[in-house]
């Protein structure tokens, strides 16, 4: 059936901002990151999710509900079956008990009770859930920066791609020379060499902590400005922020340095969705999704994940991969046997993959999640990529583990495909090296997915 595509209600970029955009990206990026530093948008501790009904308005939902219209309309929907997210805060709309009451109650009896009342007071059934900080980098913040920072030397990424420099020379991969084992383990010089575009046309979501705009390697490599969005501060700046060694940051800025270490001439759209602790909220996540899909990203990379469940953002994966955009998920970081939402849903959608580590002897990295919802894994220890304040630095983690494969899926969307678009993923599966062979990955038999991605293979057995 053919639906009816509408946007979410989003925070417009301002005056100053929108001037900024009619330049070029390049030269956008000073001005727009040292916009409205440490801002926080109004954050909420539950998100109701309301079917709306004919004569509903943002204004008398936002009445009846007692809380704050998120977001209108989640985008995809049919006209008969469209859905408003509204942001409460604990114990907003509870009008059967008195708040005495309320405090006394246990929070999942607190959330049922609310979500009870809601439905009663709007005259339709509605979904609630936890909110504020329900998300983090790589499932725990455990996706950890090494000790290892030195001044970046490399200038642009996309400066590599040309004929002044080369980025493989003598066997070293000369733009992070640090990386040089894990891209030979991958097979990423004969896998850029099977996808001489790079990536060229393949704009990537990176749903994260933002990025260091003005990082020299990331100069010309990223999408038009009118596509970023900072879902977190609530402006259109998805500036990396904090301190280096604190929390998060830096971590979108190290996931997206991968991306374009493995396909430089890709576009890296930033989108920031958590703080400099590195956590987020469910309505953040789901609306990021919706924007990237809806503003010409391909492949949306989420190295962030959550220990539950999230209808909201379900419901906003379903809508990306139903419009052919490849998520690829992070499987979470504390040597669990279930891998972290929304990874643990890629069983069931044929374009999100789930992305666990592995280290350079190709044993299960000790801290990454394992199981039956797992389908891939990647290096995911001491990669080295862009750190914030013209740096270089490693991190560990299934958070770098996922871009691996984020950039081999540009390289092949860069390409004249031989098969469909929508097989990529089962494709990458397929062509991944057997981990069962490695003596101390027997413990985990059949529980590391498909095996770890090998990039020339994936190549060879998908593009022209």
């Amino acid at each position: 059936m053919t639906k009816a595509h509408t946007t979410l209600l989003l925070l417009p970029l301002t005056a100053s901002l929108l001037s900024a955009c009619m330049s070029s990206p390049s030269a956008t990026v000073a001005a727009l990151s040292a916009d409205h530093p440490g801002q926080v948008a109004p954050r909420y501790d539950y998100v109701a999710a309301v079917p709306l009904q004919a004569g509903d308005t943002p204004a008398s939902v936002q009445a009846a509900a007692g809380g704050q219209v998120l977001a209108w309309k989640t985008p995809g929907c049919a006209q008969d079956d469209c859905t408003a997210l509204v942001g409460l805060n604990a114990p907003s709309g509870l009008a059967a008990q008195s708040l005495e009451q309320t405090q006394r109650l246990e929070p999942t009896q607190r959330l049922e009770q609310t979500e009870r009342t809601l439905s009663v007071r709007l005259g339709r059934s509605v979904t609630l859930e936890e909110n504020r900080d329900q998300f983090s980098a790589g499932g725990d913040i455990t996706a950890t920066l090494s000790g290892a920072r030195v001044a970046w030397a490399g200038g642009s990424l996309l400066a590599w791609t040309g004929g002044a420099r080369v980025a493989w020379a003598g066997g070293t991969y000369a733009p992070v020379p640090q990386n040089t084992q894990t891209w030979t383990t991958l097979r990423l010089q004969e896998a850029q060499a099977l996808a001489p575009n790079l990536g060229a046309g393949v704009t990537v979501a990176v749903i994260d902590t933002g990025l260091d705009l003005t990082h020299p390697a990331f100069q010309d490599a990223l999408s038009d400005p009118s596509t970023w969005q900072d879902f977190y501060a609530g402006d259109a700046v998805p500036q990396d922020e904090g301190t280096l060694g604190t929390g998060g940051y830096g971590h979108g800025t190290n996931v997206a340095g991968i991306i374009l270490q493995i396909a430089p001439l890709a576009k890296i759209m930033p989108i920031r969705v958590l703080g400099p602790d590195g956590s987020g909220d469910v309505v953040n996540i789901a609306k990021a999704i919706a924007w990237a899909t809806l503003n010409g990203a391909k492949i949306i990379n989420l190295s962030v994940g959550s220990t539950k469940d999230s209808s909201v953002v379900q419901d906003a994966i379903k809508f990306a991969t139903s419009m052919n955009v490849l998520v690829l998920a992070s499987a979470g970081n504390n040597n669990s046997d279930k891998v972290t939402f929304p990874a643990s849903l890629a069983t069931n959608f044929p374009n999100l993959l789930s992305v666990g580590s592995v280290d350079a002897t190709d044993v299960k990295s000790s801290f990454s999640n394992y199981g039956d919802k797992l389908e891939l894994m990647a290096p995911g220890e001491n990669v080295y990529a862009p750190a914030p304040g013209n740096l270089l630095a490693a991190w560990s983690g299934t958070s770098q583990a996922t871009p691996m494969a984020t950039g081999g899926a540009a390289l092949a969307l860069g390409q004249t495909l031989s098969v469909p678009a929508s097989s990529l993923i089962g494709k990458m599966q397929a062509a991944s090296f057997n981990l069962y062979t490695v003596p101390l990955n027997k413990p985990y038999a059949k529980k590391l997915g498909s095996g770890r991605l090998d990039l020339a293979a994936f190549l060879s057995q998908t593009v022209r």
